[in-house]
């Protein structure tokens, strides 16, 4: 597909990257020649410098052959206005990110008015992710599937726990419980397990369960699964104040601790239920005077990364509280992956994996049939839920005798509703969704996953 990605930031980057490696034709606009540059040098991408919301500039970039334009630029307004433009010049698809917690009302009216295909607001899917997490404080990553009705769950195997020394086939027998250990991350890498894996204290592990079968999970590997009721937010920023907003009506008590006074009092008028703090979130004496040591869940969100990663490291040291640590820059991801830090949320990818899901259901008008992709672990694994076709060569026949690519793995089989948990005997047929797990990236159709 031709797609055309205003704004160089840090998700116009990670989105000209990603879709550049799954073999989308790229072109980039940007008013900075020397941020164009650095994007042009870097990934084989075309670049044109001026402002994306001119028509003579969407023009140069080819707007007349575009499938799709994302306008990801600082300026929401801008977003729509580049998005309007090519609506009017290209007829194409438009995705625009807005991401002004005053339009947070006005998406629907926004979106049906320029025919927007989606409209996307970083901060907001960062808290709804959060949010997700506040739910299964031993998670620390939740990814749906089927409409809801599988996850794949990530957390870290702990000390003393009955998984430490036992091998994957074991798993289901032992612990009673129909989960898919799909993914184990050791270290720096990345293991697409068979059933002779034997599992060690630390790794980091990904299973497929239904909703209840996971809870089940988490009782047999004794792992408490208790709603959080306190949450102590640092960063009185965009994602704080959707998060607070949406805990509000869920009986957690919220505590944001914000250094600048101004910001504190929109806060408190904004968000009644909250009790906002004026102060340095960095200042071990205040944390410890609003009580750091007893809240249940800590969640670093200011907009210095390494300030994030001392905080949590910090409320890990002092508390058994569910962290989770706002991250910008994924320069360093292989050192931050060991560190305790509890769940990473790093808003720019959830924001390019949500981008990428609507790009490739564009594909799937087009003769691809993926319906659903996560990133398990960026760049390094991601889980796919795919549509079988009548016409896939893989149909009724029993999943042992197939010939499947290395580092891959058939997680789960959703038939008509019904989760089922795939052993060898099981066969795939039509009308099926499947998820896939695999260390290969740009699987488009359900064929690749074959030899």
């Amino acid at each position: 597909m031709k797609i055309i990605i205003v704004g160089c930031g840090k998700v116009g980057l990670t989105l000209t990257e990603q879709l550049n490696n799954e073999g989308h034709d790229i072109t980039v606009i940007d008013k900075d020649g020397a941020k164009l540059r650095y994007v042009t040098d870097n990934i084989d991408v075309m670049g044109v410098e001026g402002n994306g919301a001119i028509y003579q500039v969407q023009m140069e970039a080819g707007i007349k052959e575009t499938d799709l334009l994302i306008a990801t630029t600082n300026s929401d307004e801008l977003n729509m206005l580049c998005c309007l433009i090519a609506k009017k010049a290209g007829n194409c698809h438009t995705i625009a990110r807005i991401r002004n917690p005053e339009y947070a009302n006005e998406v629907q009216y926004i979106r049906e008015e320029l025919n927007l295909s989606m409209a996307i607001n970083p901060e907001l899917a960062a808290a709804t992710e959060i949010s997700r997490l506040l739910k299964f404080p031993s998670v620390i990553k939740i990814d749906a599937f089927a409409k809801g009705r599988v996850e794949l769950m990530k957390f870290i195997i702990p000390d003393n726990s009955v998984l430490d020394n036992m091998q994957v086939y074991e798993v289901g027998p032992r612990l009673h419980c129909s989960i898919l250990i799909c993914a184990v991350e050791r270290g720096n890498d990345v293991i697409i397990p068979g059933g002779s894996f034997c599992l060690q204290k630390g790794d980091k592990i990904s299973f497929v369960a239904s909703g209840s079968q996971a809870t089940e999970f988490f009782r047999q590997v004794g792992l408490s699964n208790n709603t959080i009721k306190t949450a102590m937010l640092v960063g009185g920023g965009r994602i704080s104040y959707y998060l607070a907003k949406m805990l509000e009506d869920t009986g957690i008590k919220v505590k944001i601790i914000e250094q600048d006074l101004t910001r504190c009092h929109e806060l408190s008028e904004l968000l009644p239920k909250a009790m906002i703090i004026h102060g340095d979130g960095s200042d071990q004496q205040l944390l410890m005077e609003e009580g750091i040591t007893q809240t249940e869940s800590f969640a670093a969100l200011t907009g210095f990364d390494e300030e994030n990663i001392m905080l949590s490291l910090y409320a890990a040291s002092v508390s058994r509280a569910k962290l989770v640590t706002k991250i910008n820059r994924i320069a360093f991801e292989n050192i931050i992956q060991q560190m305790n830090l509890g769940s990473i949320i790093y808003p720019k990818m959830i924001t390019a994996d949500g981008i990428i899901r609507y790009v490739r259901a564009m594909q799937n008008s087009m003769g691809s049939n993926v319906e659903t992709l996560y990133k398990i672990v960026a760049n390094k694994a991601e889980a796919l839920e795919f549509r079988v076709e009548k016409d896939a060569p893989l149909i009724g026949i029993p999943l042992e005798k197939l010939s499947f690519k290395d580092n891959l793995l058939i997680a789960c089989i959703n038939r008509g509703g019904q989760i089922i948990t795939p052993r060898g005997k099981d066969t795939i047929e039509p009308g099926d969704t499947v998820i896939v797990v695999t260390t290969h990236s740009g699987l488009k159709d359900l064929k690749d996953v074959l030899r």
